[in-house]
């Protein structure tokens, strides 16, 4: 090999770089101590611009297209390297190939639950994750900020720090669109829209900008959501005494299914008391006559959630509202030393215990002195 081809295997001729890792955001050309000559040819591919550097400084920046390097399409680096009537020697400085493409594989999620007001549920829990695609915009601030002198510059590089700063700015988006938490299924679009122009004012210092952001979902902690479908059923069946004895029909069943379990005492306690409640209406059906139509009255009074259940013996009764248990205190059939239970209560208590039903216990009130007799 003569002089002039070796000299010659010492010269780029040719700058291009091909990408087929789909992750790559910048490349730097393996230039390797080689220099590059005189009228080398420069391919920039759609989805690229190709930045020269010399000595650490950014200078010339090339869109799309084929170039063929020479004084007058390097104005900067013919600046910085002193040529002025045009260069005939080699040159070195490194270039990088930065992809401006949209790199759409980037996902989102809130690692702890967002926190939020919401006027109707108060104090609320949210989770969230979605997907969103990123884009160079600046490709010098992405190099100086972000980049430095990493030869492979890929998305798994700065997927966690991005995501960091879209978590950042979903609570108080959501907070401040006021939209309560069971109309946010229907307003994500609306939602997506506006992170997406406000991310992108956030990492413009970057040279990065988010053209796309998409919320797929919004959940709620699962005891909530548990919360939510019981409210549901219960608005289903809307009157509350009918959802008492499904679910008092629901418990029979399950205990029937299971005899010997621990719900068979609980089971047979709920079907006595719905027999006994059913032999009383029917009674009372077959002894009161018929009675005119009375007028119409007040609307009846709204139905309370508290319903309470007692034991008897060695099975329980119920449900029934504060004021047949007040009824059963009056009667007698129920006592202080009698076992009583509603939701709330971690354990069956005497009445007498219960601050709400201690109340119904008071002694009656003495009796007035009797008039004395005549002549007594």
């Amino acid at each position: 090999m003569g002089f002039a081809d070796k000299l010659r295997g010492q010269l780029i001729d040719i700058i291009e770089f091909l990408d087929d890792s789909r992750d790559t955001i910048v490349w730097r050309f393996p230039r390797q101590g080689n220099e590059i000559k005189n009228q080398a040819q420069l391919i920039v591919r759609e989805g690229q611009v190709a930045v020269f550097v010399n000595e650490g400084q950014i200078a010339d920046v090339f869109t799309p297209g084929h170039y063929t390097l020479e004084t007058k399409n390097l104005p900067i680096l013919s600046t910085l390297k002193g040529w002025k009537y045009g260069f005939n020697s080699p040159f070195k400085a490194e270039v990088y190939f930065v992809a401006t493409r949209q790199f759409t594989d980037f996902k989102w999620g809130t690692q702890h639950p967002i926190t939020l007001r919401d006027p109707e549920f108060g104090m609320v829990r949210l989770r969230a994750f979605g997907t969103y695609s990123l884009q160079v915009s600046d490709p010098s601030a992405l190099l100086r900020q972000l980049v430095g002198t990493d030869s492979n510059f890929r998305t798994d590089e700065i997927g966690e720090f991005f995501r960091q700063n879209v978590i950042g700015h979903l609570a108080p988006a959501i907070a401040s669109s006021g939209i309560p938490m069971l109309d946010l299924a229907a307003n994500q679009q609306s939602l997506s829209a506006t992170l997406a122009p406000a991310l992108s004012a956030e990492l413009a210092e970057f040279g990065v900008t988010i053209p796309k952001f998409v919320i797929e979902n919004v959940s709620l902690p699962p005891e909530v959501e548990a919360a939510l479908d019981k409210r549901t059923q219960m608005g289903v069946l809307g009157d509350l005494d009918q959802f008492t004895k499904f679910q008092t029909a629901t418990a029979i069943g399950d205990a029937a299914k299971n005899p010997g379990g621990p719900g068979e005492g609980m089971g047979l306690g709920m079907g006595m008391a719905m027999g006994t409640q059913m032999a009383q209406a029917i009674a009372q059906a077959n002894q009161a006559p018929a009675a005119p139509a009375a007028p119409a009255g007040p609307p009846p009074l709204p139905i309370t959630d508290e319903l309470w259940y007692y034991s008897t013996g060695n099975a329980q009764a119920g449900p029934v509202t504060p004021e047949a248990l007040a009824q059963l205190v009056g009667t007698g059939q129920v006592s202080r030393d009698t076992l009583v239970w509603k939701q709330g209560l971690s354990a069956w208590t005497a009445a007498g215990q219960v601050p709400h039903l201690a109340g119904l216990f008071t002694a009656p009130p003495p009796l007035p002195p009797t008039a004395a007799t005549p002549g007594a």
